[in-house]
C-alpha cells in the first residue's frame, strides 16, 4: 500500500481511511487496498438525475468563448490553440524546483448555469500538448446566494512529463468549497449551500518564440447533487452483451516503476484506462514504449502509469487526468462524470461501449472479488443473460483471471451509494455512481444515443 500519511491535504485522511477499511480483512490484497482512495471520502453521488454534463466541443461552442491570444480551430475535431500570445509568465515547477518563461493566452467559457445546483464539479478535458507547451485549467463557481469562488486551478496537464510535471493543486479553499485534487466540493452540504452555474478558464503555455501550440478538443465539467443513502434501488436487467475488452492485471506490475504510485499495486486505474484504449483499436508505439524495461510484460501498463500520474497527489487515479490520457491517442474522447443506474451503464454496453466504475466496498460485499478496499477502479465490459454484471478487474492474479462476473444487485449497491460501513465499523463515503467514458470522437448514431442518453454529447 502506498504511504500517503506523510503528505498534505486530504492524502492524510485517506491513508487513514485506506489503512481502517484493511485492518482486519485478512484476504485483502495490497493491489486493490490503495488504488483509487477517494472513494472513501467523496461526499456527493449522483442519482435520481441530480446530474448536470455540459462540454464546449463544437465550432460554435468555442467561439462562444471570451478568447485572448487563442484562435478558433475547424476541421474535424474542433478546438482552440495559441495565436498570438497575451502575455509571458513565469512558472515554477513545484516538482523540479525549474523556473522557465511561458508565453500564455487564455480562453474563458460562458457561465454555466447548472441544471442541478451542485455540491461538487468535476472538469475533464480533452487536449493535445506539442512539446514545449502545456495547459491549466480552472473553474470559478457561483453560490446560490449569489458569490463567487475563487478561480480554482483544477490541473496543470501536459501529455508529457518533459516540460512540466502534470499535477493537481492542494490547499485551495474559500472556506466554502474545496478543491480535492480534481473534485471541487462545498464543505457542508447540509447548510443548503450549493453551486448554481461555472465557469472554466483555459491557459495554453508555450515556450517564448516558439510556434508550436496546445490544441484543446473538449473542455466541460460534471456537476452533481444527490442525498446520501446507504443503498440504492434495484435496477431490472435489459441488456445481455459482453464487449472483447483486452484484459491486463495490474498485480503483474507490482514493484515496477514504483515512483509512479509505488507500482503496479494502485495502478486499476491507468490498467482499466489502458484495456479500453486498446478496445478501441489504440495503444502505445515501439517507440513511444522505449522507455519501458523489456523485460517486463505488458509496457504499454507502466506507460499508462506513467503518463496519467499527478505529482502532487502522488497517484495515477486523478479521474481528468485518465480521461484527458485516453484523449491522447487518435479519434478518442474522454470524459469523467456520473451515472444513475445500471440500466445507464446497460444502455452504453448495448452501444459499444465500455466504461469504467469507481467503487469501494469490504471483501463480504462484491461475491467472488476475493478482497475489500477503500477505493478501486476496474471496467465493466458486459452483462450476463441474468443481469449480473462482467467486468474485467484488474485486481487479478494475471490476465487470464481478470474477467469476472459479479453479482447485480451487490455490484449495483457498492458503485452507486453514497455512504457505507468500513471494516472497523465506521461512517465513510462512496463515490456514488463515478466513470469514466472513452469513445470515439466521431460516434456512431447508436453510440451517439446512448451517450446523449446518458448526457454527454
Amino acid at each position: 500500500m502506498s504511504n500517503r500519511a506523510q503528505q498534505p491535504s486530504r492524502r492524510t485522511v485517506l491513508a487513514a481511511a485506506v489503512a481502517a477499511a484493511v485492518t482486519g480483512a485478512a484476504a485483502v490484497p495490497a493491489a486493490a487496498s490503495d488504488a483509487d482512495p477517494r472513494a472513501a471520502e467523496a461526499d456527493t453521488a449522483a442519482a435520481g438525475g441530480l446530474v448536470d454534463n455540459r462540454a464546449w466541443v463544437t465550432y460554435a461552442d468555442w467561439r462562444e468563448g471570451r478568447a485572448d491570444g487563442v484562435r478558433t480551430v475547424s476541421g474535424a475535431r474542433p478546438g482552440v490553440a495559441l495565436a498570438t500570445p497575451a502575455g509571458v509568465t513565469e512558472y515554477t515547477d513545484p516538482h523540479t524546483g525549474t523556473t522557465a518563461s511561458w508565453e500564455y493566452a487564455t480562453w474563458t467559457s460562458p457561465s454555466h448555469r447548472l441544471e442541478v445546483p451542485a455540491t461538487e464539479v468535476i472538469p475533464s478535458w480533452n487536449a493535445d500538448t506539442p512539446e514545449g507547451t502545456w495547459i491549466q485549467v480552472e473553474l470559478r463557481g457561483r453560490y446560490n446566494d449569489g458569490t463567487d469562488t475563487p478561480w480554482y486551478v483544477m490541473g496543470r496537464w501536459a501529455a508529457g512529463d518533459q516540460d512540466v510535471r502534470r499535477t493537481s493543486v492542494d490547499d485551495q479553499t474559500d472556506g466554502r468549497s474545496t478543491v480535492w485534487t480534481d473534485t471541487l466540493s462545498v464543505d457542508d452540504a447540509s447548510t443548503g449551500l450549493r453551486l448554481v452555474s461555472y465557469r472554466l478558464r483555459l491557459t495554453l503555455h508555450r515556450r517564448p518564440g516558439s510556434t508550436a501550440t496546445p490544441t484543446v478538443w473538449r473542455l466541460g465539467a460534471m456537476g452533481s447533487d444527490v442525498p446520501d443513502r446507504f443503498t440504492v434501488p434495484a435496477s431490472a436487467p435489459r441488456v445481455a452483451r459482453e464487449l472483447p475488452v483486452p484484459r491486463y492485471s495490474q498485480n503483474t506490475h507490482i514493484g515496477q516503476y514504483p515512483e509512479y504510485d509505488n507500482g503496479g499495486e494502485a495502478w486499476c486505474s491507468p490498467t482499466s484506462s489502458q484495456m479500453i484504449i486498446e478496445y478501441w483499436g489504440r495503444k502505445p508505439t515501439a517507440e513511444q514504449l522505449a522507455w519501458v524495461n523489456p523485460e517486463f510484460a505488458d509496457p504499454q501498463v507502466c506507460h499508462a502509469a506513467r503518463f496519467t500520474y499527478d505529482h502532487q497527489y502522488q497517484g495515477c487515479g486523478n479521474w481528468p487526468f485518465n480521461a484527458a490520457y485516453a484523449a491522447t491517442y487518435p479519434g478518442l474522447q474522454g470524459v469523467v462524470t456520473r451515472l444513475e443506474s445500471l440500466a445507464d451503464l446497460e444502455r452504453l454496453i448495448a452501444a459499444g461501449i465500455p466504461a469504467i466504475t469507481s467503487q469501494s466496498f469490504l471483501a463480504a460485499e462484491l461475491t467472488g472479488a476475493g478482497y475489500g478496499t477503500a477505493g478501486h477502479l476496474m471496467t465493466v465490459i458486459g452483462f450476463t443473460a441474468d443481469g449480473d454484471v462482467i467486468a474485467n478487474d484488474p485486481a487479478s492474479p494475471s490476465n487470464e483471471a481478470v474477467r469476472r462476473v459479479y453479482k447485480r444487485r451487490e455490484f449495483e449497491n457498492i458503485w452507486l451509494r453514497t455512504k457505507r460501513y468500513n471494516a472497523s465499523g465506521r461512517v465513510v463515503s462512496g463515490t456514488g455512481g463515478v466513470c469514466y467514458l472513452y469513445f470515439p470522437a466521431v460516434p456512431t448514431p447508436a453510440q451517439r444515443k446512448a451517450l446523449e442518453a446518458v448526457g454527454i454529447r
